[in-house]
């Protein structure tokens, strides 16, 4: 048995793979929380990069029967990663990467400005003619949830962050693997309309609940009756933010690639074989014989097979990954290192000396402004992949050269 056993009175079992990496009680209390939830299937399970979060604990695992938290699969719905690896070799590339790295950042907005108005540059002020187009499959379904909740739309059109990054821990690196071989990859969600659909719902969860949300362990954990109008309008929006993410995911690599090329980079192709996998999200799944929804909340699907990437962080390596389909932890694995400590306790703890020293060799971004994404703030990536040995295979070792963030 690879895992702890968490038990608690009124509480389901909480399963977590955190054998040699920290596991903060807050996390911990947060977890057994959502456990004496009353519709919880069996268990949960946690991640080894599992940490506190705001409504839901980061890194865990809800299966659920007859209901849905939507805090429990958080506001970046859709959140995940996109990597592919092309011909190019170490050899192949200049001495001098920032020429690649300010190619990508003037391909793809990212960050954030005038407080994501009109002057925002990490969105589109016109927005491509073909991203225009691509959003043309998502239109109709989303005009009809904001028919019904206007409040969504807030006057702001999706298409403005399609192919964009956004900030915090979103990021796009070029890597290279153990056979020296050139990879881009990439983290993002579904940006500020995911927010906003993430935002509602959970407020009206808490409003459909009424009286009973003083009766939670947490008033966060307010959830949608499945049978409900509110809980298919949720799964109906909750889908819509999650093929959003994974068309976002995919038209930035396409911008990373054309920008790489531009650059004067001798031709290269691409493994069209590109893993592209949500980490916040919730999905229809058969476990155990019987059909449950599956809320993964910084946590990869990792059914016997699955392609998945877990991520380090700016100076530490990279995993894809092929799971193993480990019942107990309901086919799932973790999304990544996990935060070792707030946003805030790093800029409190770090310098930009420190940060420079960390991302030695690494073109990226050595300023105040990303201390809070420094390598010291998250846990160490070969104690959480040691943790999780029994949930997957490792498939490749990445580690950046480049590395653009928000």
């Amino acid at each position: 048995m690879n895992y702890e056993l968490i038990t608690s009175h009124n509480a389901v079992p909480i399963k977590a793979w955190v054998k040699g990496v920290n596991f903060e009680d807050e996390a911990k209390q947060q977890l057994i929380n959502t456990a004496r939830l009353p519709f919880i299937f069996k268990w949960i399970a946690a991640m080894p990069d599992t940490h506190w979060g705001l409504g839901a604990t980061v890194g865990s695992v809800v299966p659920t029967k007859g209901a849905i938290v939507p805090a429990a699969v958080g506001v970046d719905i859709g959140c995940g990663m996109c990597a592919v690896e092309t011909s190019l070799t170490a050899s192949d590339l200049p001495d001098d990467l920032h020429a690649i790295r300010t190619a990508i950042e003037k391909a793809v907005p990212h960050g954030r400005t005038d407080r994501g108005g009109r002057n925002d540059r990490g969105a589109w002020q016109t927005a491509p003619n073909a991203y225009r187009e691509a959003y043309g499959s998502l239109v109709k379904t989303y005009e009809k949830i904001t028919d019904k909740f206007p409040h969504i739309s807030r006057n702001a059109s999706p298409v403005a962050h399609l192919g964009t990054l956004g900030t915090g821990n979103h990021f796009i690196e070029v890597c290279l693997d153990e056979a020296q071989h050139v990879w881009f990859m990439l983290h993002s969600g579904s940006r500020g309309v995911g927010n906003r659909i993430g935002t509602f719902f959970i407020e009206l969860a808490k409003k459909d609940m009424r009286g009973h949300v003083k009766n939670l362990p947490d008033e966060d954990l307010a959830y949608l009756e499945e049978g409900s109008e509110h809980f298919a309008d949720y799964v109906e929006a909750v889908e819509w933010a999650q093929n959003y993410a994974m068309l976002n995911r995919s038209l930035m690599m396409d911008a990373v690639i054309r920008a790489v090329r531009g650059t004067g980079m001798k031709q290269f192709t691409v493994n069209r074989m590109a893993v592209n996998c949500h980490h916040n999200y919730v999905s229809r799944e058969v476990h155990y014989g019987e059909s449950v929804l599956v809320t993964r909340k910084g946590a990869v699907r990792a059914g016997e097979g699955d392609m998945g990437i877990i991520p380090g962080s700016m100076g530490a390596k990279s995993y894809i990954v092929r799971g193993k389909g480990n019942p107990e932890s309901f086919h799932s694995c973790s999304h990544g290192a996990g935060r070792a400590m707030s946003r805030g306790e790093a800029k409190r703890r770090f310098s930009v000396a420190d940060h420079e020293a960390a991302t030695a060799g690494i073109e990226c971004r050595k300023d105040a402004d990303v201390i809070d994404e420094t390598p010291a703030a998250y846990k160490p990536i070969d104690s959480v992949m040691e943790a999780q040995r029994d949930l997957v295979d490792i498939v490749h070792t990445l580690r950046q050269v480049v590395c653009v963030k928000g």
